[in-house]
């Protein structure tokens, strides 16, 4: 970890670091987060019963969309072009789906904070599109899983026990 503070300007003001130096290099993210809710919901997706449409299929394609407007709502971050983004959904089989998304480029800078909200857009639209049925889900766990490329490096989240 450095402490030195490179978003702020010779004023103390912030300021968006420059890149233009930095080399493009191959970066990729993984994110993940979890959305519990209650086991008749979780079934009703299975089911194709949820009165929005297919819910896996619209919150995939917003989680998509959200990573390539990273920059228009994160104000701090650079428009990055990416070059791939996918998104998976797992579940226990009774009250919890599991997003990961996977974002990747060929820049000067991560995909970080576009994996991130890739997976919060993706688990909003799924909690949007059941909320008239279970106004009690739970967004949870949302956290980057790992990146690589960079200066930085090789990154991979271990839980501290």
């Amino acid at each position: 970890m450095t402490d030195q503070l490179t978003h702020f300007n010779d004023q103390k003001r912030a300021k968006m670091v420059d890149v233009t130096d930095k080399a493009v290099t191959h970066r990729v993210a993984i994110a993940t987060g979890q959305i519990h809710m209650h086991q008749e919901t979780l079934s009703r997706i299975h089911e194709g019963k949820i009165k929005k449409g297919d819910v896996l299929a619209v919150a995939q394609v917003a989680g998509i969309m959200a990573s390539k407007q990273t920059s228009s709502l994160i104000p701090m971050c650079h428009l990055i072009p990416l070059t791939g983004v996918d998104i998976h959904f797992k579940d226990n089989g009774i009250d919890t789906i599991t997003v990961k998304a996977k974002v990747k480029t060929k820049h000067v800078t991560g995909v970080e904070i576009e994996a991130l909200l890739a997976v919060q857009t993706t688990l909003l639209t799924i909690y949007d599109m059941c909320k008239a049925i279970d106004r009690g889900m739970l967004i949870t766990n949302v956290h980057l899983v790992e990146k690589d490329g960079g200066k930085s490096g090789h990154f991979v989240y271990r839980k501290e026990v």
